[in-house]
């Protein structure tokens, strides 16, 4: 019985392929990925720049929410408030930070991918500006973001940090500039990971680079443990190739008969010298006479 199910599959595959059916038009269209990978991307686009902006300075913000005490999870796009900043636009959150807390101290932030598929998917890419009591810029900063896939999704995506060392720091922004949403992150793409055929094909390997875009779940808060270990060990950029393992090992670990010993090669060759039967060695002149 099971010799026949198998049988009767692969003949309605083939009668389907040769009827001008594709594998892939026996995916689902739930399943396919998107034809255009950039469609998702300029649709935010649109959205962002057809919303009305609340705010034109950092003084019209409110900071009535405090920055949390762990890294928490927030959803910025359609719904959240807009800012105006220097003629650019941008969803935003802001925070007072907590007064308690002696400077220095580092805030965590987690940028995920938004969109099922790896390919079509983009970042929300943070610009974080501390401002004093006046609300006047203390420092400013493009996160650089840094890619690392953990066991929970908590601990994956798209992570960068930003240190209070000001002590005049009262309060924090949290919003994506021009330059950050023109801009990319690199990213490495998992052997497991679909292609853009997906799930027809497989992609075994590769790197690549995530487009920014101008909304995306985002965490902030003070930086945790969890956060903190994956910070430390997130891939910010391709690696430099190396020589290999075996060339490592050899430069490591002298292995006998492998190479030369370039300082026994160095030592200048000794000429041998002869004694008399008294045991004394002849001076020149005796070893002319001889």
């Amino acid at each position: 019985m099971r010799y026949r199910l198998i049988t009767a599959t692969a003949l309605l595959v083939s009668a389907l392929l040769a009827g001008g059916c594709s594998m892939k038009s026996l995916v689902p269209p739930n399943l396919r990925a998107p034809e255009n990978a950039s469609a998702s991307l300029d649709q935010a686009k649109q959205a962002l720049q057809q919303a009305t902006p609340c705010c034109t300075t950092f003084a019209d913000f409110s900071f009535q929410n405090a920055l949390p005490w762990q890294p928490k999870k927030f959803q910025l796009g359609p719904g959240s408030m807009v800012a105006n900043l220097n003629g650019d636009r941008s969803y935003f959150l802001s925070f007072s930070l907590p007064r308690e807390s002696q400077v220095p101290y580092r805030v965590a932030v987690k940028s995920e991918l938004n969109g099922r598929w790896l390919r079509a998917s983009y970042l929300f890419a943070p610009t974080v500006v501390v401002l004093d009591d006046a609300f006047q810029p203390i420092d400013s900063k493009d996160l650089s973001l840094c890619e690392h896939m953990g066991w929970t999704d908590e601990v994956s995506g798209a992570f960068g940090s930003v240190d209070i060392t000001d002590n005049r720091a009262r309060y924090l922004v949290l919003y994506s500039s021009a330059k950050q949403q023109a801009g990319n992150t690199y990213w490495e793409q998992s052997p497991a990971a679909f292609s853009a055929e997906a799930p027809v094909k497989m992609a075994a390997a590769g790197t690549f680079k995530v487009p920014h875009g101008p909304d995306g779940t985002v965490w902030i808060g003070m930086m945790d443990k969890p956060f903190q270990d994956a910070v430390n060990n997130a891939i910010c950029a391709k690696p430099e190739q190396g020589n290999g393992v075996l060339s490592t090992l050899r430069d490591a670990i002298p292995i006998p008969g492998i190479g030369t010993d370039k300082t026994d090669a160095a030592k200048p060759a000794t000429t041998p010298t002869t004694t008399n039967s008294n045991g004394t060695t002849p001076t020149t002149g005796d070893s002319a006479k001889s």
